[in-house]
């Protein structure tokens, strides 16, 4: 494994389909890659620094380092891009769902924040050197000068006693303290110089983003054309799909409505076989109520014979009922004339029985 390899570490990956900005047009997207590709951040410890790479087979397609400077723009639910000043083009990816896209997004902010807090801490140690450089660069003539005093003292007073070791002793700490002042001093001014190359090539990549500004306005404003222009016609095919939509609505009732024809002409026609069925009985019926007419008068014409009979008969009843009722006198009378007669025959007896006693 390269040393490259071992001190930058991926930190997210996922998949999705690359794009680049066409750069003769600066309009149109020129696939990158024929189908979905591995796209990672990756951490480098050492540069402290983040990149977004990715590769299609042996082909690096991706190698963007993420400034504090750029954007990450969502221009649909699955679709997000960047520009990158250094590599002088636009990226574009195409995701599988909103979701990937989301998270895409969201670490990109996570890593540009995390750049912009590189860049801030990488300015402040830069003023911390300097500060520092100068400030060894002062200090250096004065040890050197006291340096220079204690080794006379001590030559003058090599025969003193203990004050000369304690002397001694603190001279070669400040010697050591020189040393490294010195050796830090260089170290300083390594990283002094390797800053200072950084900050030249920020610089550069700065200038060179300054001056493709104008034409990154002038493809955004091309952009924003074309995206009202698109608006434009999704209105008009929403128009037409709203169209579209109410007439499936207007066929669906028709459908709806020929099938209700349909189930009444069945209805109908089953109705009308029916009928069929009747009308087929009907000389039968007819042939039944001539035959039951017949009945009809025969039987009014008894029925007339037996109301002629009837008042016939309340005739009869009526002069028997009269005759009873002159029977019915007589036979009163005739009680009435038996019942003298019984009287007269009871005094009859008597009188019979009173001869009888008195003989």
């Amino acid at each position: 494994m390269s040393c490259t390899g071992m001190r930058e570490q991926p930190i997210y990956t996922t998949r999705a389909h690359v794009f680049q900005i066409d750069p003769t047009t600066k309009k149109n997207w020129v696939p990158a890659s024929k189908m979905a590709v591995t796209v990672s951040y990756f951490y480098d410890s050492t540069r402290n620094s983040y990149r977004i790479i990715s590769v299609d087979g042996s082909k690096v397609i991706i190698n963007s380092t993420i400034t504090p400077n750029m954007t990450f723009t969502k221009t649909s639910q699955k679709f997000g891009q960047w520009a990158d000043s250094r590599a002088n083009t636009v990226f574009g990816l195409g995701f599988a769902s909103e979701q990937q896209l989301a998270k895409f997004a969201e670490k990109f902010e996570e890593v540009k924040e995390a750049a912009k807090l590189a860049r801030d801490k990488s300015q402040e140690k830069v003023e911390t050197l300097s500060n520092h450089s100068q400030e060894s660069g002062r200090e250096t003539p004065s040890s050197n000068q006291a340096s220079s005093i204690n080794g006379t003292d001590d030559e003058k007073i090599s025969h003193v006693g203990p004050e000369a070791a304690v002397l001694k002793s603190e001279n070669e700490r400040l010697k050591s303290a020189v040393e490294q002042s010195n050796t830090n001093a260089k170290k300083w001014e390594t990283e002094l110089q390797t800053l200072r190359e950084n900050n030249a090539r920020l610089v550069d990549a700065l200038q060179e983003s300054s001056a493709n500004v104008e034409s990154w306005k002038k493809q955004l404003s091309a952009c924003k054309e074309e995206s009202d222009t698109l608006r434009e016609k999704i209105a008009e095919l929403e128009a037409q799909c709203n169209e579209a939509e109410q007439e499936k609505q207007k066929n669906a009732q028709l459908t709806v409505r020929v099938h209700e024809l349909e189930t009444e002409l069945r209805d109908k026609e089953q109705e009308l076989e029916n009928l069929r069925k009747q009308a087929e009985i009907i000389p039968q019926l007819m042939a039944e109520v001539e035959s039951i007419t017949a009945k009809l008068q025969a039987a009014e014409t008894k029925n007339n014979e037996l109301e002629g009979r009837i008042g016939s008969l309340q005739m009869d009843i009526s002069d028997s009922l009269q005759k009873q009722g002159n029977m019915k006198g007589e036979l009163k009378k005739f009680m009435d004339i038996l019942d003298g007669k019984i009287d007269e025959l009871h005094e009859f007896r008597q009188g019979l029985s009173k001869l009888g006693v008195d003989n």
